[in-house]
């Protein structure tokens, strides 16, 4: 509460301490004789902008905490959240010069910076600076899926349909689950075909080799996650290898009693096995028990689903060519047939049977 000076009487305004005392000023050069001096400052009349003599005024309170990364992150995410792309973008890059000096420390969450700005990169259109970004955070996590599947749709906008490929069949090495993966495969097969001709698999660049402990499911956050990526933990990675080795052990079984011609029985073994780990040399064998049990669709979908994910696979192509031939879709049997012949030329099996539908 302010103080009143009891020197003064009540009604009269408290002179600022920083306000020297008011005097009269001198008449103007030139003013008539007699004329009223200039009104003293008083009531009503503003004080004067502090000159730096006198007790300082009250400052402001301390300046507000720089934000941390993690905070610039989550508020990125936000932006992104809600279409947002530049302003998300701006606040990923504020966040990694936060964690520039941290060097390897911080090499798992400046790739997710990096990941996610690369989001925004690609939903604003630049492409170029989308596959910066991405190969940077491949630089510092490697094998890590986002960056691999954000650089290869940068790649497939920029049509350089060799590189995206390369990605995509990378991104399937790590978590060959991944269904935009497996669609873009598809798409660039297509793409590189049209372009190149048959021979378009020369032309490719090397795939790289994802070492096996890299091909676990990572959790690395898109742009509105907020955790870093790591490999999946110790006990769910056991729990995928030991899927994955269960899965083989009933493939195994299936082929056995194929073997013995219960074919029924067999495909249930598969069946089983396909649940925990889809594998396209599961899928051609379940079609071969199907073509045997005269259920020719079903065999259609298997070889379907195991050219999903190898696009060339000759069983998959000779198998469904067989099934279509069942089902009198001769048109769409002799098309397998010609591709199977493009990688095989020489594959009799395959000629002797487009010999029979070239005569159906």
């Amino acid at each position: 509460m302010a103080l009143r000076d009891s020197s003064h009487s009540a009604g009269h305004s408290l002179t600022p301490p920083w306000q020297p005392a008011a005097q009269p000023l001198p008449p103007a050069a030139g003013s008539q004789r007699g004329a009223p001096a200039p009104r003293p400052a008083g009531r009503g009349v503003a004080p004067p902008p502090h000159s730096g003599r006198g007790p300082a005024r009250s400052r402001p309170g301390a300046m507000a905490a720089e934000p941390s990364a993690s905070s610039l992150r989550r508020a990125g995410n936000e932006e992104f959240r809600r279409g947002q792309y530049g302003p998300a973008a701006v606040l990923y890059t504020r966040a990694l010069v936060l964690l520039e000096a941290a060097g390897e420390a911080a090499a798992a969450e400046r790739s997710v910076l990096l990941a996610n700005r690369a989001a925004c990169r690609l939903k604003e259109g630049a492409c170029d600076l989308c596959v910066a970004d991405c190969s940077s955070a491949l630089a510092l996590v490697p094998f890590a899926i986002k960056p691999l599947l954000r650089r290869a749709a940068a790649y497939e906008a920029l049509e350089r349909y060799a590189l995206a490929y390369v990605d995509y069949k990378t991104a399937l090495q790590v978590d060959c689950a991944v269904q935009a993966a497996h669609d873009g495969v598809n798409r660039m097969t297509k793409a590189l075909l049209e372009k190149d001709g048959v021979n378009w698999r020369q032309k490719l660049p090397p795939i790289p080799t994802v070492p096996i402990s890299a091909q676990t499911r990572w959790s690395v956050p898109s742009a509105g996650a907020n955790t870093p990526p790591a490999a999946a933990p110790q006990g769910e990675a056991d729990q995928i290898a030991a899927g994955t080795e269960r899965a083989r052990t009933l493939k195994e079984e299936g082929n056995e009693l194929v073997k013995k011609g219960n074919h029924k029985k067999a495909v249930e073994k598969y069946s089983e096995s396909l649940k925990l780990s889809q594998e396209c040399a599961t899928y051609t064998n379940r079609a071969l028990c199907y073509l045997t049990l005269q259920q020719y669709k079903e065999a259609v979908q298997d070889c379907t689903e195991a050219l999903r994910l190898d696009p060339k696979n000759i069983k998959a192509l000779y198998r469904r060519a067989q099934a279509l031939k069942e089902l009198k879709d001769y048109k769409s049997s002799i098309a397998d047939i010609k591709s199977l012949l493009k990688t095989e030329p020489k594959n009799t099996a395959a000629l002797r049977l487009l010999q029979e539908l070239n005569t159906a």
